[in-house]
């Protein structure tokens, strides 16, 4: 008998965490259904709003068209950056170069749900109109731009070469919004620019484009044989570009096996992008990385590993802060949605999204004053690979200039 009445507290014991297993299990499912029951309510309400546009509008209207309409509203409210992609949108976006199209040389982004230039690109139909970062385009054709997507910007603003488009200026720095009409052109850029400041080699990067690295290798070579001993990196108004490249570039200028950038998606799921192994590695001479509002993206990939590693010291005014990963991800009608799905962190972890990097130096940009008889002159340069300096008109650059002599003095 008394082997058993030891068995009873055993049982007794597993039959009571059963009761809290399962009691567990009940309360989780419960909240399952209870989420699911919200879920389906709230698709209650949206089919109620379809029925009474079918039955009650005053117009028919596809099925598809309020479909399509219902997901560009719910893309719409995560960020400027995830849209909806019909059909015919997704083959353009995936055509390349393919059928030539114009554009005005600008990269544009929402910013407080304000259609915003992030950058103009160098040599471009935008650029020597004098259209500056940070202007906001409130009307194209005359049409308000308030509400319109982003994608829906890029169409308008783009079209045929050799055809106008005037878009409506607001700026902080003028009194009234102002109009500026655009000639549409194929775009074509020259990624890197260089020249010799003194002792020190100067390196613009207009954008980050395929094979950037190796331009900038090519570039480093070139200013070692002139006698460089030192670097002044310029980023100003580069709006970013490939990943792989900004990886690459920053391979350029710090060990190899380094994290550049990391990734965090939403189940905080970290992958790690780390800098590579190349023959051409530039890791002692003294570095400044010149940036502004719109330096963006992989620009700023660039700046906050250079700037985590102390491999250099940045200068300028604070960049934009578009620091997200998005992704296309294909739906079953041949449309897609392209979606957010992660954001960037520097080396130390910084979230910059939204936020931007401030530079370790300060220098805000002093517009040169322009006789007011004087106009844009719409020339290109005969060399786009030979950057112009003037130190005069640019008190940044000279800003940069005058602390690299510190420290070149400093590191003899």
């Amino acid at each position: 008998m008394r082997p058993k009445l030891k068995i009873i507290p055993i049982i007794v014991g597993l039959l009571t965490i059963a009761l809290i297993l399962t009691s567990a299990l009940l309360i989780k499912t419960q909240n399952v259904y209870a989420a699911k029951d919200e879920k389906y309510r709230n698709l209650d309400t949206f089919t109620q709003v379809m029925h009474l546009i079918e039955t009650s509008y005053v117009e028919d209207v596809e099925n598809k068209t309020m479909v399509y309409g219902a997901i560009k509203g719910m893309l719409a409210e995560l960020d400027p950056h995830s849209t909806f992609l019909d059909p015919d949108t997704l083959k353009e976006f995936r055509e390349e170069t393919q059928g030539e199209f114009g554009g005005l040389g600008i990269t544009i982004g929402l910013k407080d749900k304000i259609l915003t230039v992030i950058a103009p690109l160098e040599d471009t139909p935008a650029f020597y109109k004098g259209i500056l970062s940070g202007d906001q385009i409130v009307k194209i054709e005359g049409d308000s731009t308030a509400g319109l997507s982003l994608h829906d910007a890029v169409k308008r603003l783009r079209g045929k070469p050799n055809t106008d488009v005037t878009i409506t200026i607001h700026r902080e720095s003028t009194k009234k919004p102002f109009d500026v009409t655009i000639t549409r052109a194929i775009i074509k850029i020259s990624s890197v620019k260089t020249s010799m400041i003194g002792n020190t080699g100067y390196i613009r990067l207009t954008q980050f484009t395929s094979h950037l690295s190796d331009s900038v290798a090519e570039a480093i070579k070139d200013l070692d044989s002139k006698g460089a001993d030192s670097y002044i990196i310029d980023i100003r108004n580069n709006p970013g570009g490939l990943l792989s490249e900004a990886i690459n570039v920053s391979s350029l200028f710090i060990p190899a096996n380094k994290i550049v950038v990391y990734t965090k998606d939403r189940q905080q799921t970290r992958q790690d992008f780390k800098s590579r192994i190349f023959s051409l590695k530039e890791t002692e001479k003294p570095i400044i990385v010149l940036v502004n509002g719109g330096s963006a993206s992989a620009s700023e990939i660039l700046t906050g590993a250079l700037q985590d590693y102390e491999r250099a010291t940045i200068m300028g005014e604070k960049t934009y802060g578009k620091a997200s990963v998005q992704s296309v991800i294909p739906l079953v009608d041949g449309s897609a949605v392209k979606l957010t799905t992660g954001k960037y962190f520097t080396p130390t972890g910084r979230g910059i999204h939204g936020i931007g990097i401030e530079p370790d130096i300060n220098v805000e940009f002093i517009a040169p004053e322009v006789d007011e008889n004087e106009k844009i002159v719409e020339t290109k340069t005969v060399d786009l690979s030979k950057a112009i300096i003037d130190l005069e008109k640019d008190n940044q650059l000279k800003a940069a200039v005058d602390k690299m002599k510190e420290l070149v003095k400093d590191a003899k």
